[in-house]
């Protein structure tokens, strides 16, 4: 990157606005002259995301599918996830989209996934987490775990965990020989850390706020990225945030933020640019346990008080295997 190219970066990084809404990208993209994939880009490759019914997943999956890859769409509802694999597969020209249905918040919906993903023998080399659930009230899971980590922090490590033997195995024939796994953060982690106390929400619902609840499971998301790159051998793990994009989730949750922000919101294709991105470039792949936005590395603090200590993230570690102890 020239010094120029990096110093525009840098000042677009400094303010959270320019860097995260569609100026930022577009500036980036002409600055650092970003190229597109070759269009067979994923020809031969196998990828797993999911929540694919709408916004920055279907855009992911879309992508995806006319770069060549094979793509397994998952999403909760049955009749949704598969009009959505239909019209996905007509958007890449014919390409090959699977539809699979499983709930990432109930763990026995991901434990039958995994079990039927494995017994179909489908290779798989990529898999993107990017479901997610922000909800306006304490919910919990059938398991009794706080719907919102059970769904964006218990859900995909338990599944990733299921599929990891057969990721390392598929990405192995990779050129750089490996695996990727991609974490769909947000930047609202910025203004959360962990909760040393309470590393899963398992707190009565006195005082519950749905957007803090959210940004504290895409921290720990963030968070565990190092943890898991080490765990998982033969697997990158990245974790990212797309910016602030216009999705059906924002228009239903944060509707306010919608109308201020409306012109300046991302496309959900311009949101899953960097997902695109990890699953493609050759050099991302040698570079696991990393936290990306517009493709570069960046910073996981901004505010102060937000840092999480190796004892925390060890606390939550804990927290999480003994969750997910019942289903390994």
């Amino acid at each position: 990157m020239e010094p120029w190219t990096d110093l525009v970066d840098r000042a677009l990084e400094v303010g959270v606005v320019g860097s995260f809404t569609n100026v930022g990208l577009r500036v980036r993209r002409r600055v650092g002259r970003w190229t597109d994939p070759a269009p067979d880009a994923l020809a031969g490759r196998s990828v797993m995301i999911t929540g694919t019914t709408s916004g920055i997943g279907r855009a992911a999956a879309t992508a995806c599918a006319r770069l060549g890859a094979t793509v397994h769409t998952v999403g909760r509802d049955p009749e949704r996830t598969a009009v959505a694999a239909q019209e996905i597969a007509e958007a890449a020209g014919g390409a090959t989209v699977h539809a699979w249905t499983a709930d990432l918040g109930d763990l026995a919906s991901v434990r039958t996934l995994a079990t039927d993903f494995l017994a179909a023998g489908h290779p798989l080399d990529s898999l993107v987490h990017n479901a997610g659930a922000l909800l306006a009230r304490r919910t919990l899971s059938p398991q009794g775990h706080e719907a919102t980590v059970a769904t964006m922090v218990l859900g995909p490590t338990l599944l990733t965990e299921s599929l990891a033997p057969l990721l390392a195995a598929s990405g192995a024939a990779l050129v750089p020989p490996i695996a990727r796994v991609v974490f769909v953060a947000s930047g609202g982690m910025y203004l959360q850390g962990v909760d040393a106390a309470d590393p899963l929400g398992e707190r009565s619902d006195r005082g519950y706020r749905g957007t803090v609840a959210y940004a504290r499971a895409k921290r720990a998301q963030v968070v565990l990225t190092d943890r898991w790159a080490h765990r998982w051998p033969g697997v990158a793990v990245h974790a990212m945030h797309p910016g602030w994009a216009a999705t059906p989730g924002v228009h239903e949750s944060l509707p306010r933020f919608e109308r201020v922000l409306g012109p300046w919101l991302r496309t959900p294709t311009e949101g899953a640019d960097t997902i695109v991105w990890l699953l493609t470039d050759p050099a991302a792949a040698g570079m696991s346990g990393r936290f990306w936005h517009d493709r570069r590395e960046r910073t996981t603090i901004r505010v102060p008080g937000t840092a999480t200590s190796p004892g925390t993230t060890d606390r939550l570690v804990a927290a999480i295997d003994d969750a997910l102890s019942p289903w390994r």
